[in-house]
Parts: structure tokens; sequence; C-alpha cells
């Protein structure tokens, strides 16, 4: 009885079998990303109220503290820029932070409710399925950027209106909120309890968006809220955000690519903590 004999696979089998993998894992994670997205949306489009009271607070921020500290002139802005036009960006930026940080609330509601159970369950990666979760939140950080350039329009703030640099403004504040949403979901898999995440985020926003260039420029610091300020990565998006919309100096590039850093990282350690928050 002859034995049968199995060729062994051709190189060219081999060089074909990681090229087939990549593909599967650019389209897995868009496809995720717009998964959450759509989802975010139909929960906004069922029930716009957090919308509208969200949209109060840039509101104030920008017609009490702008249009006062405009008229007494106290925070020196560069030549030919109001402070609230100075400032927009920066409300920008808050009202992502503000918003993306209480994200964790969500998943550990999810975990109570059997939800996030379920989607441990299926074949997605931890990476994709935190990946997914993290830019959704930028879906409502976005829409208070829409609700500011609106203000702005009307209180006839000197903005950049080129259509390619507001969408760069959007992409910046996608990935504040994506960064910031992370790092309250990566507390959330520490805490594991909603009201324990409350106390820490509400802890976290101040000293975050004080600690920042988000109010005042970083040369009218003190030494050691620099130093805050520079591993503070709102700091930078703030930056990304005046270059766009005002024209002022900004490290472009390098404020993007810490952003970018800033995600992957926190995107990391939240799936790292994801099965801790499951159990």
């Amino acid at each position: 009885m002859s034995a049968v004999r199995v060729a062994p696979p051709s190189a060219s089998a081999e060089l074909r079998a990681p090229t087939a993998v990549l593909p599967s894992w650019w389209r897995l994670y868009p496809n995720r990303i717009l998964t959450f997205w759509l989802v975010e949306l139909r929960k906004i489009r069922h029930d716009r109220t957090e919308l509208y009271t969200r949209a109060v607070q840039p509101v104030l921020w920008l017609l009490i503290f702008g249009e006062t500290f405009t008229r007494i002139r106290a925070i020196p802005t560069p030549p030919g820029i109001s402070y609230l036009a100075y400032l927009s960006p920066g409300i920008m930026a808050q009202s992502a932070l503000f918003i993306a940080i209480f994200f964790g609330i969500q998943i550990i509601w999810e975990r109570d409710s059997g939800i996030l159970t379920k989607l441990m369950a299926t074949p997605t990666p931890r990476l994709a399925l935190i990946s997914g979760k993290a830019f959704a939140a930028s879906v409502r950080s976005v829409s208070q950027v829409v609700v500011i350039l609106a203000l702005s329009a009307i209180l006839q703030i000197q903005f950049d209106w080129n259509p390619l640099h507001l969408l760069g403004a959007a992409a910046v504040v996608v990935l504040g909120a994506a960064f910031f949403s992370c790092l309250s979901m990566t507390i959330a898999g520490v805490v594991l309890k909603r009201d324990r995440l409350m106390g820490f985020g509400q802890m976290m926003t101040m000293p975050l968006f004080f600690a920042s260039n988000a109010l005042y420029p970083v040369k009218v610091m003190p030494g050691w809220l620099r130093g805050l300020s520079a591993v503070n990565p709102m700091s930078y998006e703030v930056d990304a955000l005046r270059g766009l919309l005002l024209g002022t100096p900004s490290t472009m590039v390098m404020d993007f690519g810490i952003l970018v850093l800033a995600v992957v990282a926190a995107v990391v350690a939240a799936a790292s903590l994801l099965p801790r928050l499951a159990r």
C-alpha cells in the first residue's frame, strides 16, 4: 500500500498568506468604527436632548467669559486676534473633553446590562472594539464644534472658513475625543463602578482644562504649569485648532503626531483592561 505524498506548500502560497490577512485588518477597523458611529447617530436621532443641553455650556463660555475678557484685555493674544476668537478653539476642545471623559460610564452600563459580554463573545478583536467606541464618542463632540462655529459666525469671529481647514479642525476634535474617551474607558476598567468613574471624571476635567493653553497662552503660565501643559494632549489639540482656524503659528505636524500617538496608547491601555471590566 503506497503512501500518499502531500506536496509542501509552494513558496508563492507562503508569500500570499500574510497579504491575505493584512487587508482583513485594514477592513475590520474602519468597519467597526463606522458601525459604532452609526449606532451613536441613531441614539442621537432618537433623543436629541443631550445635544441641546450640552450646547449651553460652550455658548455661556463664549458669551460671558469670552466677551468679558475681550473687553478688559487681561489676557495677551496674538496681534490682530481678539480674545473671543482666541478662546473659541479652546472651547471646542473643552466641549470634546467634557463629553468624552464620561464615556466610560456607557461601557459600564453595557457591562451591567450584558451587552459588553455579547460584544466580547464576537470575533471582533478588543483593539477594534475599543477603537470603534472611542471614535463613536467623537460624534457628539463634532456636533459641539458645529454649534461653536455657528455661534462664531453670529458673533463675527474672524475664522479661516476654508473647507479643508474646517475638516482638519473636525479631525483634530475627533482625535481629542477619541483619546479622552479611551482614558475614560481605561479608568472604568480600574474602578469598575459608575459612581467612582463619575468622581474621577469630575476630578480630572478641570485640571486637564486649566493645565492647557485653552484659556491663555503658555507664555503667561508659571513654570510648573508649563510643565503640565507640555504633557497635556489637550494643549496640542488646541494649538492645532488655532493654527487651522486662526492661522496662528503652530507645530501642526507635531500636534497631529502627538494626538495620534496618544490615541494609540490609550486604545491599547483600554483594550488591555476590557476583560477585567467584562468579568
